[in-house]
């Protein structure tokens, strides 16, 4: 049986036909959200579902009818500090873990914007890096906290 729902992704809204049981890291493939990726239980489907993560192939779609969805594909393409820092950090290797770690560290610094590398390491442990960058992941998401704050600083001052 199918559904419309209205899927709602980095401010655009569409509708879509799923069925009951359509998980959402499929449907937002099939929509040509490509930065979600497929690879059980290492965080490359992850995806902020009104600034909250949620790991999209455990996620029935129709759950997720209207509600406002970020992928890496909606970060801003030029400006975004999250994604500076690690590149600057050299936090990656082949790439594939990267958006959802760039993701889970918004949610984090949206949170906490001040957080220890220990408070990091526990917001990321469900991400996985085959490729092993954690300590240049941690040193990204520190950078960008830093950056922030001395950016506040700056505008307050």
């Amino acid at each position: 049986m199918s559904i419309d729902i209205e899927l709602a992704v980095n401010g655009v809204r569409q509708r879509v036909s799923v069925s009951d049981d359509d998980l959402l890291l499929e449907v937002l493939r099939r929509t040509g959200h490509t930065s979600v990726r497929e690879g059980c239980g290492v965080g490359a489907c992850t995806v902020l579902a009104e600034g909250r993560s949620v790991s999209s192939c455990l996620a029935r779609a129709v759950r997720y009818d209207g509600v406002p969805l970020t992928t890496a594909d909606g970060l801003a393409d030029d400006d975004d500090d999250v994604v500076e820092q690690f590149v600057a950090a050299a936090a990656m290797q082949c790439g594939y873990c990267i958006p959802g770690f760039v993701l889970m560290g918004h949610e984090l610094l949206a949170e906490n914007p001040a957080p220890s590398r220990a408070e990091i390491a526990a917001h990321l442990e469900g991400n996985i890096c085959r490729c092993g960058t954690y300590q240049e992941i941690c040193a990204a998401i520190e950078a960008t906290a830093r950056r922030r704050q001395a950016d506040q600083q700056r505008r307050s001052a």
